[in-house]
């Protein structure tokens, strides 16, 4: 499965952390070309990771057998009319999108009647401890086990059996990382109110959400049992997970959660 040609367009973020992903589990770099408009972008990936670059979309396309739309979704419907413009030929390629919110029925429209895989990666990608939520539409169980083996080393794959599933993803791991993070940054803002300094605070938070998130990979527990193991009656964590009961934790985290699911399905009607 690695000889397969894969041609990102677009170079940001996300697409950085799979191409980092996909180099560090042993895809040949050689067989990953990267096209964007900024220069500065694609001499940091091909330093970084060895891959090719350039600053065509049409030529990467076709050198591809695989194609990863990595662009804003803003973006996508330009990007795609010109690519299929350019090179009418790539219809017959197989399609990765990494773009929440749009649906296989406009890239259809844009690209033709496309093979396409809606791809919903996170950011611990990066890290190898991502999870990715995939969305197959026309493809061959080889094209889907190719995309498998793609985000293989991102780290946990979810395959999803309706689109409309993809936007239950986006909130349960894609933007989850964005919620520990600003839970994190609450309790490092209240240690160094106590007195720590910011970086021993920030260290002891995070190593904290590491053991805790290491301990909840490693045993059979639910998490409300590994909670109960930790909480004494009438002890201190018991006294903050009252806080946190009375104050309505349970039900700020559901309505954030059904926010980011009606985001993703608003922003399909804009396309």
């Amino acid at each position: 499965m690695n000889d397969n040609t894969v041609a990102f367009i677009g170079a940001g973020n996300m697409a950085r952390c799979v191409i980092a992903a996909m180099v560090k589990a042993g895809y040949p770099a050689q067989h990953i070309i990267a096209a964007n408009r900024s220069q500065p972008m694609l001499t940091a990936l091909a330093d970084d990771y060895g891959i090719r670059t350039t600053l065509n979309n049409i030529e990467a396309v076709e050198q591809a057998d695989v194609i990863v739309l990595a662009v804003k979704p803003q973006m996508m419907q330009q990007v795609s009319e010109a690519l299929v413009a350019g090179a009418p030929e790539i219809a017959d390629k197989l399609f990765v999108t990494l773009a929440a919110g749009i649906e296989v029925s406009r890239y259809q429209q844009w690209l033709g009647k496309i093979r396409i895989v809606r791809a919903m990666p996170n950011t611990p990608a990066l890290l190898a401890q991502g999870v990715t939520g995939l969305f197959a539409s026309g493809c061959s169980n080889y094209e889907c086990a190719f995309v498998d083996h793609m985000f293989s080393g991102t780290g946990m794959t979810v395959w999803l059996q309706q689109e409309e599933q993809i936007n239950h993803i986006i909130a349960v791991t894609g933007s989850a990382p964005a919620y520990f993070f600003y839970f994190m940054q609450a309790m490092q803002q209240v240690a160094e109110q106590l007195g720590f300094e910011p970086e021993q605070a920030k260290a002891m938070v995070a190593k904290t959400a590491l053991g805790a998130a290491s301990m909840a990979l490693q045993g059979e527990h639910s998490f409300a049992e590994l909670r109960a193991q930790v909480t004494s009656k009438g002890g201190t964590t018991h006294e903050a997970v009252t806080t946190f009961e009375r104050l309505g934790l349970e039900k700020m985290v559901a309505d954030a959660m059904y926010a980011a699911i009606a985001r993703a399905q608003d922003m399909a009607k804009t396309f």
